[in-house]
């Protein structure tokens, strides 16, 4: 029996007006960021978390966190960062934390994908999402700043959870990890205290080799 695939969906949505159909699509457009895979692993080792997922937890971290967060933040901003600072992985994959240069080169690929997914949207909400996008990116205000703290803790404390994770399948060492990850004291100072310590005792454990 036929069903009603996307195209169709949108072409009887486009009957209802451009600004709806075009809604849609981006809806649609989102649903690829379920099959981006991230090299963490979910805490129960069962398989590798997906991008809109972690884009998930950490919207949930910033907002159990920001209580703690140094300076102040404006939370709801914050999370509005973390649900679309990784959109671009739709079309440009995720790239491992700890590789400089392939981070490097996939930087234009992910402005090309920023132009291209959020504009999508009908103004002015298209113009409105992808400054969230930069502002992420270009890490200036503290919203930034604890919102991109958040995304160094969480894929942390995932490694740490299953004894060292992605740190060990690609060789990572304690200074490369302490160099990556304390970035979160840009906002949430206290955090790393606690943080640092944790990894101390994973070094102290075997499980991230110095």
């Amino acid at each position: 029996m036929p069903t009603v695939d996307k195209e169709r969906a949108l072409d009887i949505a486009s009957q209802f007006g451009d600004d709806l159909a075009a809604r849609l699509r981006f809806i649609y457009e989102l649903d690829e960021l379920k099959s981006v895979l991230r090299q963490t692993l979910l805490a129960d080792k069962s398989r590798q978390e997906n991008s809109a997922e972690h884009s998930w937890h950490l919207a949930m971290t910033a907002m159990a966190l920001a209580p703690l967060a140094d300076p102040p933040v404006d939370t709801e901003r914050a999370i509005k960062i973390l649900l679309v600072h990784d959109i671009v992985e739709i079309d440009a994959g995720d790239v491992f934390i700890y590789d400089a240069e392939a981070r490097a080169s996939k930087e234009a690929e992910e402005v090309a994908a920023a132009d291209r997914i959020f504009g999508l949207l009908p103004e002015p909400q298209a113009s409105e999402l992808r400054a969230l996008w930069d502002e992420y990116e270009a890490r200036e205000t503290p919203e930034a700043r604890f919102a991109y703290s958040c995304d160094r803790l969480q894929p942390m404390l995932l490694n740490l959870a299953i004894g060292g994770g992605s740190w060990k399948r690609h060789g990572i060492k304690a200074h490369q990890v302490k160099e990556v990850n304390g970035k979160i004291a840009w906002g949430l100072p206290s955090v790393w205290e606690a943080a640092e310590a944790i990894l101390d005792g994973a070094i102290e454990d075997g499980d991230l080799p110095v």
